[in-house]
């Protein structure tokens, strides 16, 4: 039949994209990797230093991860030439639409995957943290920041990546201050480094009964989880000012109970992190201080500084001038990157995670 032809047509097309791919992954390089790595792991000797051997079983994981992908792609696309065969052979037209689901699915993975080249960077492959803050505005600004919040939390499910809620500061009314997501996968601090800036909202305030068009801002802030070894920055205890605090929002019966909520000033540099969530005391200081290691090694690299003195906390204004995207909902629906001019009419799917437009035209600069 010919709808089965031109979609088995389609999928043949895509065999040498997939050996480009492979190519442009290093994937022999990969399992020659993998296959050492391991071998070392096995070693006694490698098991009496953990710092090393965590390191290589990390480094295992990643390799193997993207050997996967490969592999899974791979196997639709085998999966998707074997079912269209069979439709032609039933002469069944109902088993075209799940041909064309997987084609389309598999051309979507492949694109992802393929941008997975242009993530050079050394955290690139690490987990995201992202930090959200609202602007000047009060609850309009706050009900902002909140929808920003979902709109990740939506993107990272779409990507199959976990998301653990580290601090979150509720709204006077509604919304939120602050909060701060842990996002975990491979890559995720690779596609949602694009992320970090301003975002500015266009609508008609639900909040005002005047029905009036309201402008807010947001600002999200996105740094990779760097291992605790790390010896780039040197934090003496010296310098931190602990404030501990009981823990808001959900939780259940430990919530509000204990002190257990941490927040650590870095006075040197007047950097602040917070978290709240884990269970205990120790856990939330814990965290806390990765999240401080974190945030002024990638200060200290983005601006090349030699000091850990030179760094600064981000002074900078949530608001006009610095916005990296606007986001309208009235008069007409539109959402536009101001840095790569990526744009998109259906603002509900945006709102609702579907981002990777936006992602892709950034990495591409």
């Amino acid at each position: 039949m010919l709808i089965f032809d031109e979609l088995k047509l389609s999928l043949l097309s895509l065999k040498d994209g997939f050996k480009n791919l492979y190519a442009a992954l290093d994937l022999d390089e990969a399992k020659d990797e993998v296959a050492k790595l391991e071998a070392e792991s096995a070693s006694p000797e490698c098991w009496s230093n953990l710092v090393r051997t965590q390191k290589i079983m990390q480094r295992i994981k990643v390799l193997k991860d993207k050997l996967g992908a490969y592999e899974k792609l791979d196997t639709l696309r085998e999966d998707m030439i074997a079912l269209s065969d069979l439709g032609n052979e039933m002469e069944d037209e109902s088993v075209a639409e799940e041909v064309k689901v997987g084609y389309n699915s598999l051309v979507n993975e492949l694109e992802m995957l393929r941008l997975t080249t242009l993530l050079t960077g050394e955290y690139d492959p690490n987990n995201a943290i992202v930090t959200f803050h609202a602007g000047a505005g009060g609850t309009e600004a706050q009900d902002w920041a909140q929808m920003l919040f979902r709109m990740y939390q939506r993107w990272a499910e779409k990507h199959k990546y976990k998301v653990k809620i580290l601090d979150y500061l509720d709204g006077d009314e509604a919304g939120l201050k602050s909060a701060v997501m842990l996002i975990e996968g491979l890559n995720a601090f690779g596609f949602l480094k694009s992320e970090m800036g301003v975002h500015r909202l266009v609508r008609i305030s639900p909040f005002d009964s005047s029905g009036r068009r309201h402008t807010s801002f947001a600002s999200i802030e996105v740094m990779p989880e760097i291992d605790d070894n790390s010896k780039l920055v040197d934090i003496k205890d010296d310098d931190l000012k602990v404030d501990t605090y009981r823990s808001g929002g959900a939780g259940g019966q430990h919530v509000n109970k204990t002190e257990s909520a941490i927040r650590i000033t870095h006075l040197p540099t007047g950097i602040v992190v917070a978290c709240q969530n884990e269970r205990s005391q120790h856990q939330n200081r814990d965290f806390a201080m990765k999240m401080l290691r974190s945030k002024l090694i990638e200060i200290k690299e983005r601006e090349h500084l030699d000091r850990i003195e030179d760094i600064k906390g981000d002074q900078k204004e949530i608001g006009w001038g610095a916005q990296i995207r606007s986001y309208v909902f009235m008069p007409y629906t539109l959402v536009k990157d101001h840095r790569t001019n990526f744009e998109s009419g259906n603002v509900i799917g945006v709102m609702d995670g579907e981002l990777d437009g936006f992602i892709n035209a950034y990495l591409l600069l």
